[in-house]
Order: structure tokens, then sequence, then C-alpha cells
């Protein structure tokens, strides 16, 4: 793009303002007039439109200086792209093949031109209406020990770990929406609070919990100080793209240094209100769906324990608990790494008990549940998933395996709290 001042692209004007990008010529050829265009960001910050013509197709992606599900009255830097662009090559290198391959960043347009993934469609669209993808646990775990792992100083040179550190610390006002909506919010009643009306009772008794606020705000501190690894930052069931079978994750502008068990926890928290919200969805292969998620949950959780303790056994090249202190020593550093995994997991049961609050009570819900028009039906359901978040934040020392979430999670679906 030749201007430098930014402008938010439409249909209308795309193929003109990008036609001359080597990149775009390379996918759809050098007749922009014969591009499609096609507007269907349905998200909650951005543009993105799927350019297509007759040799090939792409997604453009453009952030607009505002959040666009409350519109510009709440204003948004523009250097999200920036920060989702530098994610995505890191990600990209971490886990092969798990995100979208980029094609041109535009700096100054807060634009990025990317792999458009087809026939994928938005895991959170196939959850709601039943359907199954196989190897999701496998793949989601896979991801996020990767992740977690390979964008530590368990891996990375000391150097080049601060030096990423201090990259995505620029990337304030982004983290500060999460600071705000996941950890703080659901316990007051902030301004852009909504939830389900027959929901009143619980959301007092919740709020008025200090315990619970105590410790959410503990998860907040480690949140806004740990430097860990890189985070993506909002995983969820609308951050990943599925066919039947495979996946892949999008949308990593939320990306920054934090707690390893951050990721895995959000996600988890989505595979859990999808389990809630089934009744609404499901007829009589509900039993067999619900026991499908929990399957997905508890792959999740092994697969990362599994790929962590291989990385740590054939990539510790960093300085932390370097094998200078233990192998090299002849002794084991077994109990090391299983330390660290019994801190990712209790993390990640927190963050998860905080994410299921606040998708049923802050701003921007998930679909699993707002799609359930009859508030009567949805309130039981989102009250299952409230409660149990709250055990998840309180208790998260007494559950130990994967298994032991599930079954949680199989009990709270049997109670009724309204």
């Amino acid at each position: 793009m030749t201007q430098t001042a930014y402008l938010a692209l439409d249909t209308q004007t795309l193929p003109d303002r990008l036609a001359h990008l080597p990149a775009l010529i390379e996918q759809l050829g050098e007749d922009a007039q014969q591009w499609s265009v096609r507007e269907v960001g349905d998200g909650n910050l951005n543009l993105v439109f799927i350019v297509q013509s007759a040799k090939g197709s792409v997604i453009v992606k453009q952030a607009l200086p505002y959040v666009r599900l409350v519109g510009d009255s709440w204003p948004l830097p523009l250097y999200r792209a920036y920060y989702e662009y530098h994610a995505l090559t890191r990600q990209a290198l971490r886990d092969p093949g798990s995100v979208p391959e980029i094609y041109h960043f535009d700096e100054d347009q807060a634009l990025i031109v990317m792999e458009f993934l087809s026939p994928h469609v938005i895991l959170r669209t196939k959850l709601i209406a039943g359907e199954t993808v196989a190897g999701l646990g496998a793949f989601c775990g896979t991801f996020c020990a990767r992740m977690a792992f390979r964008g530590s100083e368990l891996s990375m040179k000391s150097p080049d770990k601060k030096a990423d550190v201090a990259l995505f610390a620029g990337n304030v006002e982004i983290p500060a929406i999460t600071e705000g909506l996941v950890f703080t919010d659901p316990y007051f009643d902030a301004e852009m609070n909504n939830h389900t009306p027959e929901l009143d009772p619980i959301v007092r008794s919740l709020r008025a919990n200090i315990d619970l606020k105590r410790v959410a705000q503990s998860m907040l501190a480690k949140f806004a100080s740990t430097t860990e690894t890189m985070l993506h930052g909002d995983l969820h069931s609308g951050s990943i793209m599925s066919i039947d079978t495979q996946s892949r994750v999008i949308d990593p502008e939320f990306a920054q240094y934090g707690p390893m068990g951050f990721d895995i926890g959000m996600l988890a928290a989505n595979y859990l209100m999808a389990y809630f919200s089934q009744p609404a969805h499901r007829g009589t292969d509900l039993a067999t769906y619900q026991t499908w998620i929990l399957s997905v949950i508890e792959d999740c959780f092994t697969t990362f324990e599994q790929e962590f303790r291989h990385l740590w056994q054939t990539e510790r090249t960093g300085m932390l608990y370097s094998q200078a202190l233990f192998e090299d020593q002849g002794q084991s550093s077994a109990s090391a790494c299983d330390a660290v995994l019994e801190g990712i997991w209790s993390d990640a049961l927190r963050f998860c008990g905080i994410e299921m609050h606040r998708r049923c009570l802050s701003l921007a819900h998930n679909a699993d549940f707002e799609s359930i028009e009859d508030t009567s039906i949805r309130a039981p359901l989102e009250a299952r998933n409230i409660e149990m978040g709250t055990t998840l934040i309180l208790t998260a020392d007494t559950l130990h395996t994967p298994k032991d979430l599930t079954s949680l999670a199989r009990a709270f679906n049997e109670k009724d709290f309204l």
C-alpha cells in the first residue's frame, strides 16, 4: 500500500488499494478487478475480508482504531496488528503448521494478509452444532506445550527471551482489556457488564465472596507480572478453526509474555462452557457428545504434560534447570519437571474458573450460551458453569488429574442452582 496514513478498508476500496502487492498478485493474480471481496469479521475487534479469484484466495485482516463490539467510544491502538504479526511468526516456528501462513504485513495500515483456511470453520460453531474433530485435544495440548516451553528460558537463550519480553511489553492496551474484563469486572458491577437476569442471586453471592475475589486478584497479579512464556492471550474455541480431522490456531493479537498455565486454562474453560451448554443444543445424542467434549479436555491436558516432558528431556537448553545441575552430574531432573508441571496445572485451573465467570458476567460472552434465546433454559446452564468456576478458583489444589477435572464437571452438570 503506497500511503502511510491509516485508512480502513472496505469491500469496494480493497482491490485498488492492495492490487500492487506482490504477495496478493502471487496468490490472486494481477487483475484486481476480478477479485471477489467479502467482509466476514464477526469478532469483537477487527475487519476481516475473504479475497478470492480464479487463481486462489487470502484473508485480509485489518485492525480498527476502536473496539468493534462497542464502537468508537472505546478507542484501541492499531499496534495490536504488529503484535499479532510477531506472535504468528513465533508460533509458526515453535509449532510448525499450527497457524495460518503470513503472506504480507503492513504496519502503517495495521494489516495482515494471510492464508485463507478453507473449508475450516470456527471451532465454536462446530461445538454448538454437535460436530466432532479428530485429534482435537491432542492438537491443543501439543500447541500449548510447545508454546509454553519453547517461548520460555527453559528453551530460549536468556538474551533472546528478554528481548522478546521487551518487545511484547509494548502491547499495553490489549492486555489491559484482559486485566479488566476477565479478572476484575465479573466481580463487581462494572459499567459494561451484562448477565442473564435469572442469574441475579448467583451473581450477588459470587460478588460477596471475599475469598473468591482475593484468589482471582492473586491470579491477576500473576498474569500481569509473570513473563514465563509468550502467550496467545485469547485462546478459546473461537480462535481455533477446524475441519473434521485438522485444526489451526488464529487471532493471537492479545499476545504477551505471561504465566504458562494461562492459555491452556482459558481454552479448557471454553470447552467446559461448551459442555455445560449442550442440553440446549442436543437431543438424543446429548450424553455421547458431552462425553466427547470431556475427552477433549482430558486429551488436551494429558498431551500437554507428555509433550512438555518430552521437550524437557530433549530441548532444555535455556538457563532454567540447566542440565549442568542435574543430568551432567548423573542426577535426574524429573522431580523439577514434576514441580513445574504442578504449578502450571494449578494456575491453569484457576485461570479456567475465572474465564468461566467472565464469559457469563462481563462483556463479550460466547455463543455457546448466548445463542440459547430462552433465558429460562440458558440461566440454569450458566449457573452450573459459574458455580464450577468458583470451585475451581477456590479448590484447584484438591484436583490432581484431568479426570478429576472432568469428574467435577459431570457432578456440576447434574446440579440445579436456580
